[in-house]
């Protein structure tokens, strides 16, 4: 068999946020990254552009929120249609507007700047798996004589953010059990109209929703209560939602020029398994779901997290036993816990007069304020539990807790005296992607020494006190997993060995 174009430790396919993200997260671990997109050039419209607090903090942990400044807040949170505080216990509470376009590029810029390759105009047309390889054959387009040539990639591991129709999760047999829409919404971007702001406005043959943007261009979403899902492929055109647009509100908008069509209904489906062997699903292509809130969005850029440094320790050959098996087990529960409350949204935003009792009972729901803070913390992303032995203590497997650090934190990553300069935050120590052994006893410790077997550039110990009058700390001693989740806090010294073990692999031998 000939060589191939390209030989990688991982293919990621899919340069859209979640594979830019996953890409950016296996260079920082280390690996040798390749993206493969059939895309030539950047989008041309923004359809996900709500970046919730968890995602926030997972940029925040990697020092990507300086380079994209403070983005302009998305407006109040709903759940279903019904207006929802999605205030949290995140530095990042709400939501946050950033156009996926420019999503896309911040992290590309840093998932190339730390050595992915990013190779466009090529899509991906077959997998064949071996024992130690998975080779990958992609088209280009068609050159000046007409034909297309193909690309040719061997990689150690292949991951398909490809989105809800992938490539990959087809040609792999992944099972992709649920159901299909059977309602849909209507949505376009479009100039020239004058109409006014609807917020979730319920009519009696539907649902209208409008909102004026930035250079005047009006995004306009109807759903016709009843109405049968498109069987048209491609978009919808802008008669068919000018039309709709008009017997829903009385509104006519079919003077204005459409920039942008596009729908998306309430199908529900998840993949049975998010790994087969060499070839791993994340995003879309993972699960699809109606995209609710952005919570499609922030969901796939979680999962890239959370795989991303366990792919890189297994190709860097420094991954214990069954780490990247934890991928599934933890990201699947996840999925679903999502995807069951934006099945739930759907029937409250699409359902039509026999859904109303349930809307007013939701609503008197939402003003008890542990049902606010539950689904506010489910929508933000920041509930997440991963988890955890029994009798651990209560952060284990939850994200760690936002602490500014005071003077004096210094990180000590070759020896036992502290550098006089350390990360601000709890944040802020996380951005090299290794696991943090954060110690806040303010005296020697002996859990720090048990760490000295995988201080070998995969966990670094932090010697840090809480900034004075900030958020009182809950722990006094904790291992950070690389995506922010605990691993164990203020526990025996076996058990931080044991922690150490599972998710950073055998120590290293002195």
């Amino acid at each position: 068999m000939s060589a191939p174009d390209i030989d990688t430790q991982v293919l990621v396919v899919g340069a859209g946020p979640v594979g830019l993200m996953l890409a950016g997260e296996l260079a920082l671990g280390g690996a040798d990254v390749v993206v493969l997109e059939r895309r030539t050039g950047p989008l041309t419209e923004s359809r996900a552009s709500t970046l919730h607090a968890r995602t926030m903090e997972l940029l925040d942990q990697r020092g990507l929120l300086e380079e994209l400044g403070t983005p302009p807040a998305g407006g109040p949170g709903h759940f279903g249609g019904t207006r929802l505080d999605l205030t949290t216990d995140s530095p990042y509470s709400g939501q946050w507007k950033v156009p996926q376009v420019r999503t896309e590029e911040l992290l590309e810029g840093w998932a190339t700047r730390l050595g992915a390759r990013v190779v466009k105009g090529h899509r991906l047309t077959d997998l064949r798996t071996a024992p130690q390889s998975v080779e990958a054959t992609a088209e280009a387009a068609p050159g000046p004589g007409g034909a297309a040539s193909a690309l040719r990639v061997r990689a150690a591991y292949v991951v398909g953010c490809d989105g809800e129709s992938s490539t990959v999760r087809e040609l792999a047999g992944f099972a992709f059990p649920g159901r299909d829409a059977t309602r849909e919404l209507l949505r376009a971007d479009v100039a020239d109209v004058e109409v006014p702001d609807r917020r979730f406005e319920r009519h009696p043959g539907g649902l209208a929703i409008s909102a004026r943007g930035p250079g005047g261009v009006t995004r306009v979403m109807v759903h016709e209560y009843g109405a049968p899902v498109g069987r048209e492929p491609g978009p919808p055109s802008f008669a068919r939602v000018a039309d709709t647009w008009r017997r829903v509100t009385g509104d006519d908008i079919g003077g204005g020029a459409p920039l942008w069509l596009n729908s998306f209904g309430d199908a529900l489906r998840q993949a049975s398994q998010y790994r087969r062997g060499r070839i791993l699903l994340a995003g879309d292509a993972a699960h699809h779901q109606m995209p609710v809130g952005g919570q499609a969005l922030n969901l796939g850029l979680q999962d890239a997290a959370n795989l991303g440094w366990k792919l890189a320790a297994e190709v860097r050959g420094t991954a214990g036993p069954g780490l990247l098996d934890s991928y599934h087990s933890e990201r699947h529960p996840a999925g679903r816990r999502v995807l069951d409350n934006i099945a739930a949204q759907a029937l409250l935003l699409l359902g039509g007069s026999g859904t109303e009792e349930l809307r007013t009972l939701f609503g008197e729901l939402l003003r008890e304020p542990r049902v606010r803070a539950h689904l506010a913390g489910t929508i933000a992303g920041v509930d997440v539990r991963y988890a955890a032995e029994p009798g651990a203590h209560r952060l284990v497997g939850a994200r760690v807790p936002y602490l500014r650090f005071g003077t004096g934190t210094g990180t000590d990553t070759d020896t036992d005296t502290d550098t006089a300069a350390g990360p601000g935050s709890s944040f802020a120590a996380l951005r090299a992607g290794r696991g943090v052994l954060v110690d806040l006893s303010g005296r020697p410790a002996r859990v720090r020494a048990a760490a000295e077997p995988w201080r070998d550039g995969r966990v670094d110990v932090v010697t840090a006190t809480p900034e004075p009058g900030g958020t009182a700390p809950e722990f006094t001693t904790a291992l950070l997993r690389p995506d922010g989740h605990v691993a164990w806090a203020d526990g025996t010294v076996p058990e931080l060995e044991a922690a150490l073990l599972r998710w950073f692999g055998p120590a290293a031998r002195r």
